[in-house]
């Protein structure tokens, strides 16, 4: 299951983020989402876990909890929409 988490500290790197979860279950994939010109975190990224019963247990362990001060959100990911092309 792919997992959003959003509202962290811009400081938090894809290593933290995956031993955060790790407490949790397996952990697939960990990114903190990072802006392509600057290289700076966005204060966003995804977990991937293989098995949904853990990834499940880590939403509602780890949705509301702080992280470095911040209170994060953390929630099943969405699909992706497909975005029009700007000219």
């Amino acid at each position: 299951m792919k997992i959003y988490i959003g509202n962290m500290p811009y400081s938090v790197t894809s290593e933290e983020l995956s031993a955060l979860f790790e407490a949790h279950g397996r952990v697939q994939d960990a990114q903190v989402i990072a802006d392509r010109e600057t290289g700076r975190s966005k204060g966003f990224g995804f977990i991937d876990m293989p098995d949904n019963s853990e990834a499940d247990e880590a939403i509602k362990a780890l949705n509301g909890t702080q992280l470095k001060g911040r209170q994060i959100t953390v929630n099943q990911a969405r699909p992706r929409r497909e975005r029009t092309r700007r000219y």
